[in-house]
């Protein structure tokens, strides 16, 4: 799966950030999915990974799941677009080992609007902040 999120196509300017956080994409989560830096908390690596689902980047997803919980590859929905994601709360800042997001992810599919609800598990593992289960989903 291919993207334009993060380029300039002429006359149109950057592309935001699909995390909802208003800045550039590539000033955002874009430089955590070319791994220019890591993420500092378990929220921001939640961002990352949301965005990652949006613009179709495996790689990235699988690199920031942790080994123990990691699939083989991550299965992308033909026809389903993210469309918006609620940061309901978090912990896990720069200095813990442990961190937890719960979030509203918005996507569309078939020409339903659609939700998931999570709330996400994140360790560090090797120094940086990894994506380890789901305490609790609902779609």
């Amino acid at each position: 799966m291919t993207s334009n999120l993060g380029r300039e196509v002429e006359g149109t300017g950057p592309t935001r950030c699909p995390c909802g956080s208003g800045a550039e994409y590539g000033a955002c989560c874009g430089r955590l999915h070319s791994r220019a830096t890591g993420a500092v908390t378990a929220e921001e690596l939640m961002r990352s990974r949301y965005s990652a689902f949006a613009v179709g980047d495996e790689g990235y997803l699988l690199h920031s799941w942790h080994p123990t919980t990691r699939p083989d590859h991550v299965r992308f929905v033909d026809g389903q677009r993210w469309t918006g994601l609620e940061i309901l709360g978090s912990s896990g800042g720069p200095f813990d080992q442990e961190g937890v997001v719960e979030f509203v992810a918005s996507y569309e599919r078939g020409g339903e609007a659609r939700e998931l609800r999570e709330v996400s598990r994140f360790v560090r593992h090797e120094k940086r902040w990894v994506y380890l289960d789901a305490i609790a989903a609902s779609v």
